[in-house]
């Protein structure tokens, strides 16, 4: 999936595609210190994040020994993108797999009726049955997009239709909420939409007959975009090698009660080769 921006819709406007600006050189010291950051976040796939170190080998094997066969398929947009380096670490420590299904510059399910919406929630169902089909997910995981236009009934309509498809896969569906994000230009005549998402989100999980669950994540991010605990990057829409290290640690914590599985430690994958992700590069990380 995964697809560019400009192969979404022509029409966007250019501040989309600079949200991924050129490759700045990242500070060593800034991931240095992200390891010893972490232990303060407290309860707070592509890159999946092995460093080839002995230590995190050993305690991925034992990890894997104790799997319970859980397989995660991560669906949503660029901030689930710029998540999932850390994220594919921390579970695959775990001992359970993951792919990367997130989309930059799309991946929503709601079709809100507008040509845009139309056309991103279109590409993502195509390529969601692909993946269930190929990768067999035992937990489809959507984080809630920042394209999840449409009325609260197109919304919750999607995420209705979303438990259905991994149900019908023998999968459980984990909706999680996005984190707070600035609302620049492009998203303000949307902010309504944009607020009404996770709500539906909830109301589809709570009403599932145990389909689908509802992961709050302001629970780590709070709700104010340009809060300290929100920890957004640059952009002000995206995070950083730290704040995907502290989603994948509260992710997996909460996940692994869902799907009878035991997290690894924070100090097997934290500083794994997944903190190099190009990602975190384009968003000027630690520059």
């Amino acid at each position: 999936m995964n697809s560019n921006d400009s192969a979404r819709n022509g029409r966007r406007p250019a501040l989309l595609s600079r949200r991924f600006s050129p490759l700045a050189t990242r500070s060593v010291a800034a991931l240095a210190v992200l390891g010893i950051a972490l232990v303060g976040c407290g309860n707070q796939g592509k890159d999946s994040g092995k460093d080839g170190s002995g230590s995190e080998a050993q305690a991925k094997g034992s990890a894997e020994s104790a799997s319970n066969g859980t397989k995660v398929l991560w669906v949503g947009d660029s901030i689930a993108g710029a998540e999932a380096p850390a994220l594919g670490a921390a579970i695959e420590a775990s001992g359970a797999k993951f792919k990367d299904a997130s989309s930059d510059g799309g991946g929503s399910v709601v079709d809100g009726g507008d040509q845009i919406t139309k056309k991103i929630s279109g590409d993502t169902w195509k390529q969601l049955h692909k993946d269930i089909s190929a990768f067999q997910p035992t937990v489809v995981a959507y984080q809630v997009t920042t394209y999840d236009w449409g009325s609260q009934g197109k919304q919750r309509a999607a995420y209705d239709k979303l438990a259905k498809a991994a149900k019908d896969a023998g999968a459980k569906l984990v909706l999680v909420a996005a984190p707070p994000f600035k609302i620049d230009e492009f998203y303000k005549q949307h902010e309504s939409q944009i607020r009404t998402a996770p709500k539906a989100a909830e109301a589809a999980a709570e009403n599932s007959g145990g389909a689908a669950v509802f992961f709050d994540s302001s629970e780590l991010w709070g709700t104010d975009s340009g809060g300290k605990k929100a920890q957004r990057s640059k952009d002000g829409i995206h995070n950083c090698q730290q704040g995907a290290a502290a989603f994948a640690k509260w992710f997996t914590e909460r996940l692994g009660k869902e799907a009878g599985f035991t997290p690894a430690s924070v100090d097997v994958w934290a500083k794994g080769s997944w903190t190099g992700s190009d990602r975190y590069g384009k968003l000027k990380c630690g520059s």
